[in-house]
């Protein structure tokens, strides 16, 4: 009973790993403009992104190593489809550019913390969460459109300012809660 239980504990983490796994393979399949293999990998990779965290919270299995693997599996697969996308013309690159840009602030930001001894809280924020849902749908549209060859018209402008405005919010979210991480201590003050 109880391997079985250590089993399922770490059940949302080979998840996980699964998704970091799946990334390189997608992006494989986006530059050999293997769309429907590229589009069928992402939908299988955002999938288990779900399927982690629901098991995590419903059965209460998080661990710590789960709280680190899973934004670090979301970032490898956002930053990798989105480059690759913007690479191959499917994407724009200014927006690309965007979403790695955030992804990287929010990276050296929490490594700042850490070595100055001021762990950032690494839970998600709400518009952290919608960033990352709008970014994946978008994503999820792109490779779609280009799997199925249907034209995606001026719809897909309108998503474009919704991860775009929503990647700069969270981006100034996160960086005014670390620029008052970062202050001065009110000690001595």
């Amino acid at each position: 009973m109880l391997m079985r239980s250590l089993y399922l504990q770490w059940l949302p983490n080979f998840i996980t790993i699964g998704r970091l796994v799946l990334t390189p393979a997608a992006i494989d399949m986006i530059v050999g403009e293997h769309w429907r293999a590229a589009f069928a990998i992402f939908v299988l990779a955002g999938a288990s992104d779900a399927l982690d965290g629901w098991l995590a919270k419903t059965f209460d299995l998080r661990t710590d190593l789960g709280a680190v693997l899973d934004p670090i599996a979301d970032k490898a697969l956002i930053v990798s489809i989105y480059a690759t996308l913007a690479i191959k013309g499917a994407l724009p690159p200014w927006l690309a550019l965007l979403v790695i840009s955030r992804d990287v602030l929010i990276v050296g930001a929490v490594f700042v913390a850490w070595l100055l001894a001021r762990p950032m809280d690494l839970r998600p924020l709400p518009v952290s969460k919608a960033t990352t849902a709008a970014q994946l749908l978008l994503a999820a549209i792109m490779l779609a459109g280009e799997a199925f060859a249907f034209p995606l018209g001026e719809a897909t402008s309108l998503v474009f300012a919704v991860v775009a405005a929503l990647t700069v919010a969270s981006a100034s979210v996160y960086l005014w809660r670390w620029v008052k991480l970062m202050g001065p201590d009110d000690v001595g003050a």
